[in-house]
């Protein structure tokens, strides 16, 4: 393969499996509870169908990891705000808490591990990453996929 999007895959799959070790050495909150709790502290409050939809995932998984999540505190169930019938999940305050703090530890350690990167670097390859991410997004959903695209700043989120 010319384009070397080989090369691209296998580091994809070392990437994730660099962060789901992470969350277990971090133990603090579950990978699917890390993923739930940034999704709603990005979009607002989600029914059980919404977020079954933007996670891909079966109905009965996404009552599992949010009955989780509820006993731990960190989610509740609340009326939807805009007058629907379906009730809403909300991040708690303590969920908000420990997603700071879980994200904050990620967020140094890759500072750690990219100490050695100039700033032009870390930046170039957030870009990327960030385009990367985007462009995967609408290529599911030009293929008929449902929009799992994750509500972003318009522009980058650091610094």
């Amino acid at each position: 393969m010319s384009r070397r999007v080989a090369d691209i895959e296998y580091e994809q799959m070392l990437l994730s499996r660099y962060t789901t070790a992470q969350h277990r050495l971090e133990g603090d909150l579950e990978r699917s509870a890390y993923l739930l709790l940034s999704r709603l502290e990005h979009q607002g409050p989600m029914t059980i169908a919404q977020l079954r939809d933007a996670f891909l995932l079966d109905t009965s998984t996404v009552q599992r990891q949010t009955a989780a999540a509820m006993r731990e505190g960190l989610l509740e169930r609340i009326p939807d705000p805009d007058g629907g019938q379906a009730k809403k999940f909300e991040i708690t305050a303590r969920g908000t808490e420990r997603l700071t703090k879980v994200r904050q530890r990620f967020v140094a350690t890759l500072d750690r591990a990219l100490e050695a990167w100039s700033d032009a670097d870390v930046a170039h390859f957030a870009d990327l990453l960030r385009r990367f991410n985007l462009d995967i997004e609408r290529y599911g959903e030009s293929r008929g996929g449902t929009t799992t695209s994750w509500p972003r700043t318009a522009a980058p989120l650091a610094d």
